[in-house]
């Protein structure tokens, strides 16, 4: 069954989660504006749609650059947030902090690489009735060969584990007040938007995009950054590391049942072995495993120790609506 087609100008409000990017936010700014005012000018979106700033606790001019772009325009508007908690719970906050005044948001990076001509080609789709967009690259050609080949194997592991996810979507993406509701309960402090959006399960589309260089500045995602977010998305929206400890478990104890019957027969057959390898190797061997194991199951620990607390994912100190 087909939806009905979405009537009138939908209000629609820009979501930029923003942490150091006093380099590209006057260009941010000036660019997302004529995006948001063409819209309005074609009666494709409502004059009260705006632009979203969330300064996430940053350290240089970020916060006062986005309060003189609201004294001078009141299409932008501000959020600054108590302490930096990180690009998805500084973007939730943005996300949910204007559901109640709009009916679509478009979420999108303050660094400009991501081609913002495609959120005309977002709000095709959600007029014929998608709840969530999703911006997808064609292609990965400015980033660098390690970070292309680790963003690829990413989304291959995410897949291999068993987490529903859009292969080359970078939290560029349109999202309903209906899909915005939905997407607010879920109370995990370990989040993941990327799985989260997917798991909602409302109707959804993907429009395809191209990927230009940093307009100045460097990313704020490194390495390390990138791998704990990796183990976000898989201990957030996968149990399968889990079953793999059970199953390293049992193919050890059956490997340790096999030397044992191989040890028995020669010593019936006198034919020891001399030597300490035998003996140390194999306590090595499941030494290390069983660290590695522990570890693992850690991880999944420090979830839930997380989770229990309870404690607020961000907390809002200054908001110029």
């Amino acid at each position: 069954m087909v939806d009905a087609l979405r009537p009138g100008q939908p209000t629609l409000s820009i979501v930029v989660p923003c942490y150091n990017e006093q380099l590209v936010l006057e260009e941010s700014s000036r660019r997302l504006l004529a995006v948001l005012c063409s819209l309005v000018e074609a009666r494709r979106i409502s004059p009260q749609s705006f632009i979203y700033f969330v300064d996430d606790g940053s350290t240089d001019k970020t916060w006062s650059m986005i309060a003189a772009f609201h004294e001078r325009n009141p299409l932008i508007k501000g959020l600054r947030l108590a302490r930096n908690v990180g690009h998805q719970n500084a973007l939730l906050a943005g996300l949910l902090g204007v559901r109640e005044r709009i009916d679509c948001a478009v979420s999108i990076d303050a660094d400009l690489q991501h081609d913002e001509g495609a959120i005309s080609l977002f709000l095709e789709k959600y007029n014929e009735g998608a709840d969530i967009v999703y911006g997808v690259r064609q292609d990965r050609f400015p980033d660098a060969p390690l970070k292309r080949s680790t963003a690829l194997g990413f989304y291959n592991l995410m897949r291999i584990m068993g987490v529903k996810i859009i292969k080359n979507h970078a939290d560029y993406r349109l999202a309903s007040r209906k899909a915005l509701e939905a997407v607010s309960e879920y109370k995990e402090f370990n989040l993941f938007l990327r799985g989260v959006f997917v798991d909602v399960g409302f109707r959804s589309a993907v429009v395809p995009f191209q990927v230009r260089e940093r307009f100045a500045g460097k990313s704020k995602y490194s390495m390390a950054k990138m791998v704990s977010f990796a183990l976000d998305g898989i201990t957030s929206f996968s149990v399968v590391p889990l079953r793999f400890v059970t199953f390293i478990g049992l193919a050890i104890f059956i490997f340790s049942c096999l030397m044992t019957v191989f040890i028995l027969v020669s010593v019936a057959r006198g034919n020891v072995v001399p030597g300490w390898a035998s003996t140390v190797i194999p306590i090595y061997f499941i030494g290390g495993v069983q660290v590695m194991l522990m570890g693992l199951i850690g991880e999944y620990v420090g979830k839930i120790y997380k989770e229990v607390k309870g404690r607020p994912r961000f907390i809002k100190d200054i908001e110029l609506f």
